[in-house]
């Protein structure tokens, strides 16, 4: 058994919920998560938009993570 062992240098991680306090916990959640992969956040990008579907916002956020 052969194990390779490679740095992770970016990363990059996709959210969406209908309401901001549910994005904001799924996100800080991940943020955590990766800060023991040694990984800060480089950039957010955020969006709304309308889901006609459910008649509510739907909002989605891009978080995209660095080696430190």
């Amino acid at each position: 058994m052969e194990f390779i062992l490679d740095k992770m240098e970016t990363k990059i991680e996709f959210f969406e919920a209908y309401d901001l306090t549910t994005l904001e916990r799924k996100m800080e959640e991940q943020i955590n998560m990766n800060k023991a992969l040694l990984l800060d956040v480089h950039s957010v990008q955020h969006h709304v938009t309308f889901d006609p579907n459910r008649n509510k916002m739907l909002y989605t956020a891009l978080i995209h993570y660095k080696v430190k």
